[in-house]
């Protein structure tokens, strides 16, 4: 079980949530906290997380996990909102980084991802569900935009043919008096139109047309870096398991088969992440070119055709 099933089973399958997307992050600018929990040694990883509830209509809401040591696996510190969510800054638009920004109503947060493609994934991931959650939002009745425009489409259809005709029944011109008390009265029910959130400084293939070809990339990127983390990991454990070992002559051997292995395979990854990287502005290239040879074919057709 990798750690994002350990995640949502343990911290959203119980609130009757399921979790899209985590990315494990470090503050930039490390904030000082007068305390820690209790059984926590100041030790720990953090994760955020965006979810989205079962029942409906359905919330989206982005989750601050954290994981201390020698305490319960995962433990939810901050959640908010997706309408308190005002702006995601993805610090640059020109190339993979792993630094982004989370705005909320009341907090600010500085974060760097533990890799630029696990930073990718997760943005790209938050902005498509964004706008599915706001267009959702648009149509359904008792959300403040719904009612605005049900309201709207009220104040259209409120006249009749004899209102517009100069005419009318006495009833008629006793609602029009109160016309402007119930539109007051409706906009004080509908309240203001919730912001949508921003997503600023992030590049364009993160949402644009090529999305699904650019997770798949980053998915791959983002598996490589952790099998290289683990076999870095696994050549340290081995190295301090062994100790320093002495050849006949009393001398130590230059270099040993697992040293070698891990470095080639760290060399291969390196390698492969450039080839994904190559064939991945390939992608965008021929994209473009597509969709210019495609509006070519179409004014030609329009041409002849006439």
């Amino acid at each position: 079980m990798n750690i994002q099933s350990a995640i949502n089973r343990v911290v959203f399958a119980p609130r009757d949530e399921r979790m899209l997307v985590a990315v494990e992050v470090k503050r930039r600018k490390r904030k000082r906290v007068p305390f820690l929990p209790t059984g926590g040694k100041g030790d720990y990883m953090t994760y955020i997380c965006l979810s989205v509830t079962n029942k409906r209509p359905a919330q989206l809401l982005i989750t601050k996990v954290k994981q201390f040591e020698g305490s319960a696996p995962f433990t939810r510190r901050s959640q908010w909102a997706v309408e308190q969510l005002r702006q995601v800054n993805g610090i640059n638009p020109n190339k993979d980084c792993p630094e982004f920004d989370l705005v909320f109503d009341n907090a600010f947060d500085q974060w760097v991802a533990s890799s630029a493609p696990e930073k990718c994934i997760f943005i790209q991931i938050m902005y498509h569900a964004c706008q599915t959650y706001w267009e959702g939002k648009e149509g359904v009745p008792g959300s403040p935009s719904g009612d605005q425009q049900k309201g709207q489409r009220a104040q259209g259809g409120q006249g009749s043919p004899g209102a517009q005709g100069g005419q009318g029944s006495p009833g008629a011109q006793v609602g029009q008096m109160g016309g402007p008390v119930a539109q007051a009265r409706r906009k004080s029910t509908v309240g203001p139109r919730p912001h949508h959130t921003e997503f600023v400084n992030c590049q364009s293939k993160l949402t644009g047309d090529a999305c699904k070809m650019n997770l798949v990339l980053y998915r791959c990127k983002v598996f490589f870096n952790r099998m290289k983390k683990v076999m870095v990991s696994n050549q340290s454990r081995s190295q301090a398991g062994a100790g320093p070992r002495a050849g006949p002559s009393g001398q130590r051997p230059p270099g040993g088969s697992m040293g070698s292995v891990v470095q080639r395979a760290s060399q291969a990854l390196q390698e492969r992440g450039e080839r994904l990287g190559r064939a991945e502005d390939k992608t965008v290239d021929l994209m473009h070119k597509a969709q210019q040879f495609a509006d070519t074919a179409h004014k030609l057709a329009l041409k002849y055709s006439n």
